[in-house]
């Protein structure tokens, strides 16, 4: 038994000493990128780890740079995610509970050809999704928003399965007091489903904000930088001009910093949710 108990220390030990390891690294380049943007650099590239010289210049002049609007990237990105991900959430829940809920003829292909469909990656599709924008004259961010938002009900795999765990016997008992399907779903459905509604909120909050792909090919056609987002105006940040990769760089890094708060801010306040969630549909998916 206690030959037993020393192999398991020593099992235990090796396994923290690995996850101690890999966190290292994982949060290696996450330092370097925060002290990267407050180096002073008028050079090119940060080369050292620790600045050599320390300046709040980058955040200043992200702010206050009138060729790369940042502040209007902020805004533009905020409202794009807002919107997308409000009705992102409603059509990812709605879509789960009908699922798993109601039966209907199609039920069964349509959950065949949605996991289909859920095995090719979005930017498959992003030129014939341009040339559609294009000929509706949306190459704007109402455009960007109708693409984060039309695949959306595809994504409901995991809340169904956690709306699998609801007992349906709630259900029948509302509805035997007279509720509608609509009523025990929002008064009964939702209420119950808080943790997946958080996980899924934050999951197509975070897909727009970090965006880079869709948003370059939509809004690189603007020609007006106060149009872009957050990602595609960093982006152009660096590669406007011969130069601008040298001269914008720390300004760069610092974006990149403040791009990160507000996703960091709700996973820490939200992470509890977003655990529960993820794990229930995960097991019972």
């Amino acid at each position: 038994m206690k030959s037993y108990s020393n192999q398991r220390k020593v099992s235990l030990f090796f396994r923290y000493l690995l996850l101690t390891i890999l966190a290292i690294l994982w949060l290696i380049p996450i330092l370097w990128i925060v002290l990267a943007s407050f180096s002073y650099n008028d050079t090119g590239f940060i080369s050292t780890f620790f600045p050599e010289k320390w300046t709040f210049q980058n955040y200043i002049g992200i702010f206050t740079n009138s060729q790369f609007p940042y502040l209007h990237w902020i805004i533009n990105t905020l409202l794009v995610t807002i919107i997308s991900a409000t009705l992102s959430t409603f059509f990812q829940i709605s879509v789960a509970y009908v699922l798993s809920r109601l039966r209907f003829r199609l039920r069964k292909p349509f959950l065949q050809i949605a996991l289909v469909l859920g095995m090719f990656p979005g930017f498959m599709s992003m030129i014939a999704l341009y040339y559609i924008l294009k000929g509706l004259n949306m190459l704007n961010l109402g455009g960007l928003i109708l693409v984060y938002v039309g695949g959306a009900g595809l994504g409901f795999y995991v809340a169904k399965g956690f709306f699998d765990t609801i007992p349906r016997s709630l259900d029948e008992a509302a509805e035997l007091d007279g509720a509608t399907k609509w009523q025990v779903f929002t008064k009964i459905g939702l209420p119950l489903s808080q943790p997946m509604i958080v996980y899924t909120a934050l999951t197509t909050f975070m897909a727009p904000w970090v965006d880079f792909i869709f948003s370059g090919i939509i809004l690189s056609t603007s020609g007006d930088p106060k149009t872009y987002t957050i990602a595609y105006g960093l982006y152009n940040m660096l590669s406007s001009s011969k130069g601008s990769a040298t001269t914008y760089f720390a300004q760069f890094v610092a974006g990149c910093v403040i791009t990160a708060i507000p996703i960091t801010i709700l996973f820490v306040i939200m992470q509890k949710f977003y655990v529960s969630g993820i794990t229930a549909g995960a097991d019972n998916g």
